[in-house]
């Protein structure tokens, strides 16, 4: 996928979700370090750029992403940009992989939870139950998505706890909802649990697995103000924020 292409995706009307908005405003700007630092299922929380520390620089990253996702900014709107803030304080500019690996699966996440948001309204849930899988299905999709392309499970399956997509850097899979007329009408089979392994119509086997990193629901865990039950790094963080204090 070339960069009009990507453009293409990320500027589609039908795509721009308040809650997409909302969900990646609210995240923590943290050191990569803080990052690692929390449990798996809280990092959807935090947001951080690998190679970069200053509480400014992490916070242009998160502007610029968010001006993508509110305002339609392209990927090339994005590095050039991030390059021209960057190169301004010293920095080297991202290159045009570090730029589509950031914007992709941010904004990906962004769009994914804003999805998630609106096929869980109940009136959605009541008419469409099912939920599928749909992975690109060309030459750079990894074997484990092609694995789960297609597939069909309720929507209030657990496996959507773990195959909620993004599930890996750059990952361009989404989930659709369908009504029961729609499933039955196309021969869909609804599957209650997601096999461990599958062969694939090449013939090669594959374990059904999301990438390291990307086996959480990132709709699922939200950060609010109470910060009861939350990590102390990200507690700290927020708390700076909030305050206006940059991040040790």
């Amino acid at each position: 996928m070339d960069e009009k292409e990507i453009d293409a995706l990320f500027s589609r009307k039908d795509m721009t979700f308040e809650e997409a908005a909302k969900f990646f405003g609210d995240r923590i700007p943290v050191t990569t370090s803080q990052f690692f630092k929390l449990a798996e299922q809280y990092r959807n929380l935090a947001f951080t750029v690998s190679g970069y520390s200053k509480a400014e620089i992490l916070k242009q990253f998160q502007e610029e992403l968010l001006a993508a996702i509110k305002d339609g900014n392209t990927l090339q709107d994005f590095r050039a940009n991030m390059n021209d803030f960057l190169k301004e304080r010293g920095y080297k500019g991202v290159t045009p992989f570090q730029a589509d690996n950031i914007f992709r699966t941010n904004v990906q996440t962004a769009y994914n939870v804003g999805h998630y948001e609106q096929m869980t309204d109940p009136a959605v849930l009541d008419a469409r139950p099912y939920w599928q899988y749909d992975a690109v299905n060309d030459s750079h999709t990894r074997r484990s998505h092609l694995a789960m392309d297609g597939r069909v499970f309720p929507a209030n399956s657990p496996v959507w706890d773990t195959w909620f997509p993004p599930n890996g850097y750059r990952c361009r899979c989404t989930v659709r909802s369908l009504s029961k007329r729609q499933v039955e009408q196309r021969g869909l089979k609804v599957e209650e649990e997601v096999p461990s392994g599958v062969k694939l119509a090449d013939g090669r086997f594959v374990n059904i697995l999301p990438d390291p990193q990307f086996d959480t629901n990132p709709a699922k865990v939200r950060f609010t103000p109470d910060l009861k039950g939350f990590p102390e790094p990200l507690k700290k963080a927020y708390r700076e924020r909030e305050a206006g204090n940059k991040p040790e």
